[in-house]
């Protein structure tokens, strides 16, 4: 029987982030307008969340990140300690200036449909009244995942770039 529940606020860091994504056995995909140097807390340490990304992609897993804007000096720092993550095939980032929708897809199985991008605020990481007040429905109903990854797979296979009326702003269109 699918399951639905709403996730809130600190709900998503601890439900979703630190739970549910560690657990992907062969995809994730994330996708999110803005993204920032998020850390997750690990073994009582806290790391960066790529160092999850990391993780997984040495796991085996295949990890496509999809945004809409290059994130800040301080995520691209941390993204070059992670060298799995420009080597391996198994990971994939694109950048689409249109995107607003906040997704997590977890193995074609699971999904996640949010408010919150993955930025420290929006997942509820950081103190409590630092924190976004967000929503979002977390999934396992297969007639809403399917649709949900055709809908991200053509925006990610880039079969909206020709059409887009934005390419003057796209720093890299993928088609």
């Amino acid at each position: 029987m699918p399951e639905h529940r709403l996730v809130l606020n600190r709900e998503i860091y601890t439900e979703i982030l630190q739970d549910e994504l560690p657990r992907a056995q062969r995809f994730l995909w994330l996708v999110t307008a803005d993204l920032k140097d998020l850390h997750v807390e690990r073994a009582g340490k806290f790391l960066p969340f790529l160092a999850v990304l990391s993780q997984l992609v040495e796991n085996g897993v295949h990890v496509r990140l999809f945004h809409a804007k290059e994130p800040g000096p301080r995520f691209r720092k941390d993204f070059d300690r992670y060298p799995v993550l420009l080597d391996s095939n198994l990971f994939e980032r694109l950048l689409c200036p249109r995107l607003h929708l906040k997704c997590m897809i977890i193995d074609g199985e699971k999904a996640f449909v949010t408010s919150a991008n993955l930025t420290g605020a929006g997942v509820g990481s950081k103190a409590e009244n630092r924190r976004n007040f967000e929503a979002g429905i977390f999934t396992n109903d297969g007639e809403i995942i399917e649709p949900l990854m055709a809908f991200v797979d053509d925006l990610y296979l880039g079969r909206h770039c020709q059409g887009c009326g934005r390419r003057d702003v796209c720093p890299d269109p993928i088609a």
